[in-house]
């Protein structure tokens, strides 16, 4: 199959989302099949991937994303001859899967990777809450309506859809890891990190970003840090800069600085040695609608703390794999300093969360992916009569 993935935003760029589209883009090549990635990039933009295809657009500040109405001539044409197209955020491409692949008849597939209900908010403050509820409740149900398939990677994110007015099949397939990378990882050297055997450390690895709940994952720690004096909380990945400044105000007016300590950004490759040398994992975001995180966690070993809402909840089994609370301070902070004091529960738990881990290998989740690729695809409905557009080949390396 000629496989055409649609993104706003791709690599370089680190998402949940662009790392789904990278490890299912690897595992569906492998397979045999051709994987495009259909996105937006200024001129600069280099891509050392094959088979990545950007139409230029208006840079959003420093955010890596980029605003455009429209693919390229050779871009809209080489997506026409996609088999099957695979929608990765609803609203730019979506509309331009919309535009340019329904009237061909290409199977379209729609994975709700965010929680916009909760992001809009946070990132388009200028509007009250109920007019950015009312806008995706009169936008998902129509744009789900019109996709071939509608896949959510947790069955708590579904309900979330429902909750807008999706009326549409749902198909709950969970995004997948490369379990290995994680189990297999070598730890590192704590003492080249600055910390002693016997020190506890909890870590976080995700974006530093305001839907991330961090400053409630800092308070609570605070409490933490003063019943145990060995605990240490490692914060990996990078945010807005405006983030990380008041992050590390807050350490300073908690007192903490001395047991917190960022990382910034780190290449994922060494991600797995970085949780294989901690104790727990621990995350505050009630934004998820799929905790990969949480997964590569429970890989490495792991038992993990977190908030009880969807996409998190759908993972973590409550005192079996980690622990599951409220999003209440007092709540939170009693379970962290649970399983930061006790050695053995941690082995246990993580014992368990290991063997959790195996339902999400990326080679059983794409192969789900895929078999809905190819029951679309042979119930392919013909294009158009009046669409006007013509069958085009355009060379797949094409770098207009």
């Amino acid at each position: 199959m000629r496989i055409g993935m649609m993104a706003d935003v791709y690599k370089p760029h680190v998402s949940g989302v662009t790392h789904y589209i990278e490890l299912n883009k690897r595992q569906f090549e492998r397979a045999g099949h051709k994987v495009f990635v259909f996105t937006f990039g200024g001129r600069a933009t280099a891509d050392v991937e094959e088979r990545v295809v950007r139409s230029p657009g208006v840079p959003l500040g420093s955010t890596g994303y980029y605003f455009a109405l429209r693919y390229t001539v050779a871009a809209r044409r080489l997506l026409q001859t996609m088999d099957v197209a695979h929608i990765h955020h609803p609203f730019l491409s979506g509309q331009l899967a919309l535009r340019y692949c329904a009237p061909r008849g290409i199977p379209m597939v729609f994975t709700n990777h965010t929680r916009y209900d909760l992001y809009a908010p946070v990132y388009l403050p200028i509007l009250p809450g109920n007019a950015s509820a009312g806008l995706l409740r009169a936008y998902m149900p129509s744009f789900c309506d019109a996709m071939d398939l509608v896949i959510s990677p947790s069955a708590g994110t579904a309900a979330v859809l429902r909750g807008l007015g999706v009326a549409s099949p749902i198909e709950i397939i969970p995004s997948g890891v490369q379990l290995q990378d994680f189990v297999q990882a070598n730890p590192m050297s704590r003492a080249a990190l600055g910390f002693n055997e016997g020190d506890i450390l909890l870590v976080y690895a995700g974006r530093v970003a305001t839907e991330k709940n961090l400053r409630f994952l800092l308070q609570a720690f605070a409490g933490v840090a003063r019943v145990l004096d060995n605990v240490h909380l490692i914060v990996i990945g990078g945010g807005p800069k405006q983030i990380a400044l008041d992050l590390h105000s807050l350490a300073d007016k908690l007192r903490i600085n001395g047991r917190l300590h960022f990382t910034g950004m780190v290449p994922y490759a060494t991600l797995p040695a970085y949780l294989a040398t901690c104790d727990a994992f621990v995350t505050a975001s009630v934004t998820e609608t799929f905790g990969l995180s949480i997964v590569e966690a429970f890989a490495s070993g792991l038992p993990v703390l977190g908030i009880s809402s969807p996409g998190i909840s759908d993972l973590i089994e409550d005192s079996k794999t980690g622990y599951l609370t409220s999003e209440d301070q007092s709540a939170f902070t009693s379970k962290l300093t649970r399983l930061s004091s006790d050695a053995g529960l941690r082995k246990e738990m993580g014992r368990r969360a290991r063997e959790a881990s195996t339902r999400y290998a990326i080679e059983n989740t794409s192969q789900l992916v895929l078999e809905q690729y190819q029951r679309l695809v042979s119930g392919r409905r013909p294009a158009k009569a009046d669409s006007g557009i013509g069958k085009v080949t355009v060379p797949e390396n094409d770098p207009r």
